[in-house]
C-alpha cells in the first residue's frame, strides 16, 4: 500500500514538473513574440496561496505600450492573456493615472507599476545584469532540486542499511 502511494506522490509530483515546463515555455514563446516588437517590461506579483500575477508589456523608445500580456492565476494551468485597454497609451500615463489603474484589480495594478519601475531602471541604466537574466537554469528549478534531495536520502538510508547488516 506504501508503494502505491509512493508512486503516485512521484507521479504527481513528474506531472507538475511537466505541466510547469510547459507553462516556462508558454512564457518564453510569449515574451519572444513581444520581444520582436519592442523592448519588454516584466512586472510581477507573486504569491504562494493566493492569485500570482506576470504582465509583460512591450514598449518603444516613446514610452507607447505597442502589446500587453498578463498571465494570472493560481495553478500552472493559467495562460497570457492580452490587455488590449492598455494598448497604444504611455506607459508612464498609465502608471500616474489613478482612474486608468483603478480599471484593474489590486495585483493588476502591482504588476503595471512593477514593470513601469523595470523600464524605468532599464531607460536610466540602473537595471541590475542579474534582472535581466533570461536564462532558465533547469537543474536549479526546485522540482529537480526535491528529487536530488530524495534521491540522496534514499542513497543513504540504503548504504546505512548495508552497513548495519
Amino acid at each position: 500500500m506504501l508503494i502505491y502511494f509512493g508512486i503516485l506522490l512521484v507521479g504527481a509530483f513528474l506531472l507538475q514538473g511537466l505541466l510547469g515546463l510547459h507553462q516556462i515555455n508558454s512564457f518564453s514563446r510569449t515574451f519572444h513574440h513581444l520581444r520582436i516588437l519592442a523592448p519588454v517590461a516584466i512586472g510581477k506579483k507573486p504569491k504562494k496561496f493566493r492569485s500570482g500575477t506576470l504582465i509583460l508589456i512591450a514598449v518603444n523608445s516613446q514610452g507607447t505600450i505597442l502589446e500587453a500580456q498578463m498571465m494570472k492565476g493560481v495553478t500552472i494551468f493559467a495562460t497570457f492573456k492580452e490587455i488590449k485597454s492598455l494598448k497604444n497609451q504611455n506607459l508612464a500615463e498609465v502608471a500616474a493615472s489613478y482612474s486608468t489603474l483603478r480599471e484593474f484589480d489590486k495585483l493588476t495594478r502591482a504588476c503595471i507599476l512593477d514593470a513601469y519601475k523595470n523600464f524605468i531602471n532599464y531607460r536610466t541604466k540602473q537595471l541590475a545584469p542579474s534582472e535581466f537574466d533570461s536564462s532558465i537554469k533547469i537543474w536549479s528549478l526546485p522540482m529537480v532540486e526535491k528529487a536530488k534531495s530524495i534521491f540522496y536520502k534514499l542513497t543513504m538510508a540504503r548504504r546505512h542499511k548495508q552497513m548495519n547488516d
